[in-house]
């Protein structure tokens, strides 16, 4: 079930909705567990063969974090690592054991057979969840050990897909809460205008992208050679359509959890308006980023050991974020760039901040905005390629390679302005014309959205509509309040997003 699909907005939402604020005026507990069980026919829903596998490791982890908690042996950090272990096993058994199988065979020319089974929706998300709190009760940061509020906590569909990864210290106070499971008018009106923003950006603006990415990517296994336009095009609408994509998803899970009283941590804070790589990972994917800060890069040694040991580190989590994204060399390779752009930055850092230390000017703000997000357009072609060569034939093109032209199919439109350009050596061609006019009007459009107007959270801001918000992120313009102005314009944003869902489009976390 999608989050925009008729069916979830206009039957599940709503049954799941009433029937909590329903229950809750007669029991606490009984409305936690209605959500936890329409979480898990949510879950069901996609495939109800995976419910058993994720109501086992539920009850695995939840055991597990109990005896870890309460010192049942004297070894808890051999209790912790075997639970570790184990949910890496089953998370390596479904996700790369194919990858890994296949590789050997290429390499050591073995025979071994490939397993063919469904990749279980939402694993990765779900796993890490878990592991982290086994080492937080570990750590003594875990408090409380209902089962039900821990159950919900795994489950509550709206993080569950594809994120946020939540912590159980943040989650487990609201569940637990009284005032979570009384009906507020805020909570109504600032989760559906999170949820419709969200909604739009994903059905009208990030799905009316999509159709101009595919040509592109496909492209060098039909055989066709990619124009210098073409492959910028290509590569700047993905980029575009990933960002509202997760954006979307990103407040679309924000505004449902707070349909039900549950404030859920900030996942994405328009990370293409950062000025260095160091920063477009505290504000792309926020949450993952900070997992793999807090139980990778730190337990690897961070940065204790030296300049060396730290840029280490910091490839060696990235190759492996990378792996998490998926079982495959575009993935790792993907990891591996930002691997070296965060060494990159990092090196710059330390020699700015040694002989220069003077604060940017506007213009090299905004100059560090460009290389910033033209690094990360790079990286996005490498991880949506279907292989390396693909991603390899692309940015050969956008390098200049195969040459600049422009279609000759645009020089009628353009009348006198065409006929100069022409003039002045520009050239014109038959090309394959992939990337057309609509495209670059969706690539200049959303380029200004990004980088122009507040996100969801700085608008909403007021209203707390996101845990660990950064101070001073408040919009300057746009803030949200309750007026008939704003309530037009949600019920314009609905109405539109609504009527535009044509076909389901899952969203691209969803595979990971």
């Amino acid at each position: 079930m999608l989050f925009n699909s008729h069916v979830f907005i206009f039957g599940f939402l709503p049954i799941v909705f009433f029937g909590f604020y329903g229950l809750a005026r007669y029991s606490n507990n009984l409305a936690a567990l209605w959500l936890t069980a329409a979480s898990l026919f949510f879950y069901g829903w996609w495939d109800v063969r995976f419910v058993g596998l994720l109501a086992g490791s539920i009850v695995f982890n939840y055991g597990a974090g109990y005896l870890i908690g309460h010192r049942f042996f004297n070894k808890p950090k051999l209790l912790l690592a075997c639970a570790v272990i184990s949910n890496l096993t089953l998370l390596g058994y479904f996700k790369y054991a194919n990858f890994f199988i296949e590789n050997l065979n290429h390499l050591a020319g073995t025979a071994l057979l490939t397993a063919e089974f469904v990749l279980p929706l939402g694993i990765s998300f779900f796993t890490f969840t878990q592991i982290a709190f086994l080492v937080d009760t570990y750590q003594g940061k875990v408090k409380e050990y209902n089962f039900i509020h821990y159950t919900l906590f795994v489950t509550y569909f709206p993080h569950l897909i594809a994120g946020p990864v939540l912590h159980h210290k943040e989650m487990m106070p609201q569940f637990a809460k009284p005032s979570t499971y009384r009906f507020s008018d805020e909570n109504l009106l600032v989760g559906l205008t999170i949820f419709f923003i969200g909604l739009f950006k994903k059905v009208v603006v990030a799905d009316g992208i999509a159709k101009y990415v595919g040509p592109v990517f496909a492209a060098h296994t039909a055989g066709i050679e990619l124009t210098f336009l073409d492959a910028w095009g290509g590569a700047l609408c993905y980029t575009m359509q990933l960002y509202f994509d997760f954006s979307g998803y990103s407040d679309m899970a924000i505004g449902l959890s707070r349909l039900f009283g549950v404030t859920l941590p900030l996942n994405f804070h328009s990370p293409y308006k950062s000025v260095n790589i160091i920063e477009f990972w505290r504000r792309w994917h926020i949450t993952l980023s900070h997992f793999l800060r807090d139980y990778l890069y730190i337990p690897l040694g961070g940065n204790r050991k030296g300049n060396a040991s730290r840029y280490l580190n910091l490839l060696l989590t990235m190759l492996l974020g990378g792996l998490w994204h998926g079982a495959g060399w575009t993935y790792i390779l993907w990891g591996g760039l930002h691997g070296c752009y965060l060494v990159i930055n990092h090196g710059w850092q330390f020699l700015h901040n040694r002989f220069w230390r003077q604060p940017p000017s506007k213009l090299m703000h905004a100059l560090s905005v460009l290389i910033t997000f033209l690094a990360v357009v790079v990286a996005w072609v490498v991880f949506r390629a279907d292989n390396i060569n693909t991603a390899a034939a692309i940015l050969k093109a956008m390098a200049g390679i195969n040459g600049f032209a422009l279609p000759v199919a645009w020089l009628p439109h353009w009348g006198a302005f065409g006929q100069w350009l022409a003039e002045q050596g520009v050239h014109f061609s038959n090309t394959n014309a992939l990337i057309k006019g609509g495209a670059i009007n969706w690539i200049v459009i959303s380029l200004l959205i990004v980088w122009i107007a507040p996100n969801t959270q700085q608008i909403m801001v007021k209203f707390k509509p996101a845990l660990n918000m950064p101070e001073g992120s408040a919009a300057k313009r746009l803030l949200w309040q309750p007026s008939y102005a704003w309530l037009v314009a949600s019920v314009v944003c609905a109405v539109v997003s609504i009527l535009s869902i044509s076909e389901l489009s899952e969203f691209i976390y969803f595979q990971f």
